[in-house]
């Protein structure tokens, strides 16, 4: 174990949302692990619905689940004590220390942040105890000074805990130089002192043509500039953290195996799919709100939700709950994962008011079964057998509820403790079931696409995975100041 007294720490905040933070922080905890030290990603506060479980039985970010791979550990519940995860437009689950304590509105959740620091410190310092370094990722911008009440996401934690600041500015969106000057301007001073420099991330082209934009941002900052990223197309093959990403997805070529995957409005886990679209052979839709399921699909699958109700309802006012049994009809295969799964079936019961007002929803009645909505959540990592294809896969359970009915009794997964999971239609067109992460297995990824008329191309995602976090290591290493961001972590102040 590291002697405490002696680990480094450096946040990476940055100007807005979406610009790079998660990346950035990944790849940098793949360099410095590559030095042959010892690193930790923390994330004081995230909100997201894409969510990993960890060994120590709780949920966290799935971007922080991404850095504990990229320093060659486990994830746990300490690398993002506060989690949390939006069930409505005004609302959130609030996960800490992957454990769910219950909901709030976003103006009561304001007031509950002071509550949250003590245990955001404690798991801060967990980490502190057992690395060399920890990079910390921001959320938001602390700029939001409206905000800055209660803060635990940006400088309130930076501030209470005395780390230095890296702040990181996306040119990609246009407007750098005024978010970063514009940052600067908002903050109190002390806040401007404690950050150390800037990066800028997504640069497409010739560096030396923003050579003047470093000097306009340093003379108006006083700030050092550690470095501009070039855009990263190795991030493409990792996964994505935020539903944002998915605004920017391409439909597919049309070529090869079609799938469809409707974008629910509280879509959750849909890095679920992330394997299929590094498959060569498949064309992967991820179809957008207003549009039609498309026609020629080979499978539609129903990815998971943090609202599954709310969600059907907003499943049928696309439209898409027609196009879904035209899609079946014409002899389509169907498959739910988790909240997918359970829309699938006769009904949706929600009688202690868990994802939502208590009531009851009629499901899309392609499987013969019916879900409740019952605590405790379910989250666990899982092995299993694909009962058709006798294929391994290995994932993990995160939901709410108990299904039972008819079809279950020709499960879709035999699970390693001689349970099941998931059911499947008397044709066996229908599937569904709650295990996250199925495609992530090579083996089964291939059986299950040459059952629907393609074939696997032998990809390894795991494999494929590693190596985009070495790539982006490797531009890291050549485009920014690592030495210089660890002479900043080396200014965290002794405990």
């Amino acid at each position: 174990m590291a002697d405490p007294r002696k680990t480094r720490a450096v946040m990476l905040q940055g100007t807005g949302s979406d610009v790079g933070k998660s990346l950035l922080v990944a790849g940098l905890c793949r360099a410095l692990t590559r030095r042959g030290l010892s690193v930790r990603p923390f994330k004081p506060q995230n909100m997201s619905n894409n969510a990993a479980v960890t060994a120590d039985g709780g949920e966290i970010g799935r971007a922080q689940a991404l850095q504990a791979r990229a320093c060659g550990v486990a994830p746990t519940v300490h690398m993002n004590p506060v989690l949390l995860k939006p069930q409505s437009d005004i609302g959130s689950q609030i996960v800490v220390r992957g454990v769910v304590v219950g909901t709030a509105k976003a103006a009561d959740y304001q007031a509950r942040k002071r509550e949250l620091l003590g245990t955001v410190l404690d798991s801060f310092d967990r980490l502190m105890a057992e690395a060399d370094i920890v990079v910390v990722e921001g959320a938001g911008s602390p700029a939001e000074v409206n905000l800055r009440a209660g803060d635990i996401a940006n400088m309130g934690f930076a501030t209470a805990a005395q780390v230095p600041v890296v702040l990181v500015g996306d040119i990609d969106r246009g407007g750098v130089i005024a978010s970063l000057v514009g940052t600067h301007a908002l903050l109190p001073q002390e806040e401007r002192d404690r950050i150390k420099g800037f990066l800028i991330n997504k640069f497409r082209g010739d560096v030396r043509l923003f050579d003047e934009g470093l000097r306009i941002i340093g003379a108006h900052t006083g700030w050092h500039g550690f470095g501009v990223v070039p855009w990263l197309a190795e991030a493409a093959t990792l996964p994505a953290e935020d539903a944002v990403a998915l605004d920017r997805t391409r439909p597919g070529s049309g070529e090869g195996v079609r799938i469809a995957v409707p974008m629910l409005s509280r879509i959750a886990n849909f890095d679920d799919f992330d394997p299929l679209a590094q498959e060569p052979g498949v064309s992967l839709t991820m179809v957008p709100p207003g549009r039609p399921l498309p026609g020629d699909a080979d499978l539609v699958i129903l990815p998971g939700t943090k609202a599954t109700i709310a969600d059907l309802a907003f499943l049928r006012a696309q439209g898409w709950d027609i196009d879904l049994l035209a899609h079946w009809r014409r002899g389509g295969r169907v498959l739910g994962i988790c909240g997918g799964y359970q829309m699938l079936g006769r009904s949706i019961a929600d009688p202690d008011g868990i994802e939502g007002p208590p009531g009851e929803a009629a499901g899309l009645g392609l499987l013969d079964v019916a879900t409740v909505l019952k605590g405790p959540k379910v989250l666990e990592e899982a092995r299993a057998t694909e009962r058709r294809t006798g294929a391994a896969v290995a994932g993990y359970e995160m939901h709410m509820g108990r299904t039972e009915g008819p079809d279950r009794a020709r499960p879709m997964l035999a699970l390693a403790n001689d349970a099941t999971d998931g059911a499947e239609s008397e044709d066996g067109r229908v599937q569904g079931c709650y295990l996250h992460g199925l495609f992530g297995a090579d083996g089964f990824r291939g059986a299950f696409l040459a059952g629907l008329g393609g074939a696997g191309s032998g990809l390894s995602y795991g494999a494929a995975v590693e190596r985009a976090l070495d790539a982006i290591a490797d531009r890291l290493e050549r485009e920014m100041d690592i030495d210089g961001i660890i002479a900043v972590a080396e200014q965290f102040p002794s405990r």
